[in-house]
């Protein structure tokens, strides 16, 4: 059996200096589509929105209707259409200039970024930011631009954590209000062994059905943004 000639793995992976930094360039393109699910969830408002769902239907009590690929492949179609004017501003700084050779992929980061930042901290609290600042031993920045990922990421995932469960507390008031006037009637007539959740279950999808509920859900999402 022959040998790999070693002039063809050169020729595959370059050689000299260029070839070495062709063979970084890649390798940090690999991790940035590595991670491309997580800057999904992490820097979009994909977090609010699954979050706001899933009270949703845990206010209904409706087990797994609607299932988790509905409310998932909702969240990510209206991810989609929030961060559009993001997505595009992207494009056209970072991705379409790199694709045409006419920045280099530190250029492209640093222009994808820019866009991403702004919305972020347009969605993120002082006060979350704030704390990773002064965590780290930061300094207060100037501009957006000297705001690090490192600080902003989580201070906006907690900001959004924050608004979604305030949006599901208030989501889940009607709900608990069915609950509570079933259980007190089902008290007083005695029947006590009966369980109060199946009985509110059609008033919960009934009240929901009467003031269009996904409707007005989807439209308090895209009017927080």
């Amino acid at each position: 059996m022959e040998d790999f000639p070693l002039n063809e793995i050169g020729e595959l992976f370059g050689e000299g200096a260029d070839g070495l930094a062709t063979s970084v360039q890649l390798l940090l393109l690999l991790t940035v589509l590595s991670l491309a699910p997580s800057i999904l969830i992490l820097m979009t408002c994909f977090t609010r929105i699954i979050v706001i769902l899933s009270f949703v239907r845990q206010g209904i009590a409706t087990q797994q209707s609607p299932p988790n690929q509905v409310l998932i492949g909702l969240a990510l179609f209206l991810t989609f259409f929030i961060m559009a004017p993001v997505l595009t501003e992207v494009n056209e700084q970072a991705l379409t200039p790199l694709l045409n050779g006419e920045i280099d992929q530190a250029e492209a980061f640093d222009a994808a970024a820019l866009p991403m930042k702004e919305f972020m901290a347009q969605h993120t609290r002082q006060q979350d930011l704030a704390l990773f600042m002064d965590y780290a031993g930061l300094e207060n920045p100037d501009t957006i631009e000297d705001i690090p990922l490192t600080a902003l990421v989580p201070a906006f995932v907690i900001s959004e954590l924050k608004t979604a469960f305030q949006i599901g507390f208030l989501i889940f008031v009607p709900f608990l209000v069915i609950d509570m006037i079933v259980a007190s009637v089902l008290m007083s007539m005695g029947m006590m062994m009966l369980p109060p959740v199946m009985i509110s279950l059609p008033f919960k999808i009934l009240l929901f059905v009467l003031v269009d509920g996904w409707y007005l859900i989807i439209e308090s999402i895209l009017v927080s943004y």
